[in-house]
């Protein structure tokens, strides 16, 4: 735990101990996600859900953030970040961190989720323990279905190592050769088109692995297999080469897909111990050292829980929901109607309480049907493999409509899908950019213009989350409907600029970076420190995935220095360190972590009683403030206020779901039994 510097109203606010570790603060947030699978207060496969997606986050911690700490070891060792390390102590930091958590995951699976299970009638056996007709069934699904997907791949002189992919599942075998003693290294990848868990029959499932080393004769006839082991081994997703450049994105970006694929690889995970000489042949094949190793002691890829959490046990999970459709779009029954009734007033939606289908995808299906639309624009940052909002956009273009879709290519996992949608697009005649190598479009914005009675009228959608169905479902997320002449005005340029050539982009009322979002924020957090100053009421609240740009940390210690009350509600990364004396006593940090992923991004500011109120895509780290395409809206409707008001109060006064940062330790009260934010905002949700 940093020390806290100096005295009370004596901080130097350049001081690294004031600042905590991204990578270490993002780690935190993994441990409250893994908490909930250790809650009794959760139910039994939602405890498990949240094991795997837990062990998913570790899994793309390792290819992201440990593979740039391993790149950025090579190429700047002595870089130190805000919190004062150097990047070789941040590297060991983190993998320790890892490890720990890597183990503690093992357990709650063994010792406590997995007896759960049991108590309730679902095993996972070993394959020899079964009765004979179990594992006869079991073995007829073998050589059928499993047998001729395998390839067996040994290590001799005349076959080199083989690649082993990233996260994929294998077998280390020992091979022997009964009459002369030859032993030789084989290995046979898991199919990844299989189920991780077989079901056995009466509720008990068999590890795949099990039985695909129970019957490993068939692989290997007239040998022995002397002993074997699970591995795996993530990737790196860092890749490509600063300052790269390419005629095409498009080509690029599969480029970038092809290194990935063959990527450093930096870390290997083995279940049980290997004997030293193998180990050895896979740490200089893998080009790692002995502490990127992690040993197991039970099943690797903790993820796959997900197929055991997804039993159709209902009395074991929370209550499927069906998203309301808020009043203004159940009250509309074609395109005229429901642009009459975003004409008259601004329309606020909160996903997932409120459906995404009935609403922003509505929209966009009006539109491409309309006779009166003339255009749509819309970015596409992530998107679901079967978009219902892309399928719309390719029907209006059909239509003769002038269609515009901008793909961010770069969408870090969502490359391919968003590949392949793009050359969909431009086949069906849409207007499709690709943004820029060196800046995201991270935008989540969309404009529809339509000729009507008095002339052109624009109706813009500006939303804090992706244009995805899928994650419509799971992610918290806040859209704004508009009809604003300012608003869609800005957007216009946006769009202009994306697609077009030139020198800025310019807005009047949108706050965009890199321009104007960083110095806007800025200005106003300012306002309220002179408001407080003089004795007004000043008061910030923001609610964001991440906290971490250095200034803006450091702004928001003066602005609680100032007097001003700081409210933040951080799903993963905070740097700052609240409650401390004389520095950070005005701030409060609460991370809520339940049932669905927190993804809004809400900006408020006091404004001396007259609340402004901003939403959309970016949160407070240095990418988003200068190094992407961002858009945050402003809320103007009083009723629109009040509405997130309500949601802001509620999620930092939530102490079921809430954790509370103080100075660098995060708790939670583990005694309420009340409902959570997110039971209570499913409860209100109109028609639910």
């Amino acid at each position: 735990m940093p020390s806290v510097p100096g005295s009370p109203g004596a901080f130097d606010l350049d001081d690294p101990g004031l600042y905590l570790n991204r990578e270490i603060s993002w780690l935190e947030f993994n441990e409250r996600v893994l908490a909930e699978s250790m809650d009794p207060r959760n139910l039994l496969l939602d405890r498990l859900k949240f094991l795997a997606i837990a062990a998913s986050n570790l899994d793309e911690f390792f290819a992201k953030r440990i593979g740039w700490l391993k790149r950025m070891l090579h190429t700047d060792p002595r870089t130190r970040t805000v919190d004062g390390l150097t990047i070789a102590e941040q590297l060991d930091l983190a993998v320790r961190r890892c490890h720990e958590m890597r183990s503690r995951m093992e357990e709650i699976w063994r010792k406590d989720l997995r007896p759960g299970l049991q108590s309730h009638g679902v095993e996972i056996v070993p394959y020899r323990r079964l009765d004979g007709a179990a594992r006869d069934s079991l073995r007829r699904y073998f050589e059928g279905a499993i047998f001729p997907v395998l390839t067996p791949l040994v290590v001799d002189p005349a076959h080199p190592f083989p690649f082993i992919s990233s996260g994929s599942l294998s077998l280390a075998l020992n091979v022997r050769h009964p009459a002369s003693g030859v032993e030789r290294f084989a290995r046979v990848k898991v199919p990844q088109n299989r189920p991780r868990f077989l079901d056995a029959g009466r509720g008990r499932f068999v590890l795949i692995e099990d039985v695909i080393v129970s019957n490993i004769e068939m692989l290997f006839p007239g040998m022995e297999v002397t002993g074997w082991q699970a591995l795996r081994v993530i990737r790196s997703a860092e890749t490509g080469s600063p300052g790269e450049e390419a005629e095409d994105l498009l080509e690029l970006i599969e480029s970038e897909l092809r290194r990935r694929r063959l990527a450093a690889a930096v870390t290997l995970e083995i279940s049980g111990s290997l004997a030293p000489s193998r180990l050895e042949l896979m740490l200089e094949e893998l080009e790692l050292a002995e502490q990127d190793v992690f040993t197991g002691k039970g099943p690797l890829g903790l993820t796959d829980l997900m197929q055991l959490a997804s039993l159709p046990l209902p009395e074991l999970a929370e209550k499927p929901f069906i998203p309301a459709v808020p009043s203004s779009f159940v009250s509309v029954s074609d395109p005229v109607s429901l642009f009459n009734e975003i004409r008259e007033r601004d329309i606020l939606v909160h996903h997932p309480y409120e459906s995404f289908d009935a609403t922003v995808a509505r929209l966009v299906d009006e539109a491409a049907d309309d006779p009166a639309v003339l255009a749509i624009k819309q970015t596409m940052y992530r998107t679901s493999p079967d978009s219902p909002i892309l399928a719309s956009l390719i029907d209006a273009a059909g239509r003769g409509k002038q269609v515009a879709v901008l793909v961010e290519l770069t969408a870090r996992f969502d490359e391919a899908n968003n590949i392949e949608w793009a050359r969909k697009l431009e086949s069906a005649g849409v207007h499709v950019a690709y943004g820029m190598p060196n800046m995201k479009i991270h935008s989540k914005i969309c404009l529809v213009v339509r000729e009507e009675v008095n002339g052109v009228t624009m109706y813009a959608h500006v939303g804090t989350g992706n244009y995805n169905s899928r994650t419509a479902r799971l992610y918290t997320d806040i859209g704004l409907f508009t009809s604003d002449p300012g608003i869609c005005a800005d957007l216009v340029r946006i769009f202009n600029y994306l697609t077009g050539f030139a020198e800025t982009l310019e807005s009047s009322h949108l706050l965009v970076a890199p321009t104007n979002l960083r110095s806007e924020l800025e200005r106003r957090v300012r306002k309220e420190m002179d408001a407080a100053r003089k004795g007004l009421p000043a008061r910030i609240t923001f609610k964001m995935n991440a906290l971490e740009d250095r200034d803006f940390t450091r702004l928001l210690y003066e602005a609680s220095q100032a007097g001003v009350k700081v409210d933040l509600i951080i799903r993963g990364i905070c740097r700052l360190r609240p409650g401390l004396p004389g520095l950070s006593e005005n701030v409060r940090v609460v991370s809520v972590i339940g049932r669905f992923l927190e993804h809004s991004r809400v900006y408020r500011f006091e404004n001396r009683g007259d609340p402004e109120f901003f939403i959309g895509s970016a949160d407070i780290m240095k990418r988003n403030l200068d190094e992407r395409i961002e858009v945050l809206a402003p809320v103007h409707s009083p009723e629109l206020k009040r509405q997130l008001d309500d949601v802001l109060e509620m999620l930092i006064s939530d102490r079921r779901q809430g954790w509370v940062l103080k100075d660098s330790s995060w708790t939670r009260d583990c005694g309420i039994e009340a409902p959570g934010s997110h039971a209570q905002l499913l409860a209100k949700a109109p028609f639910s």
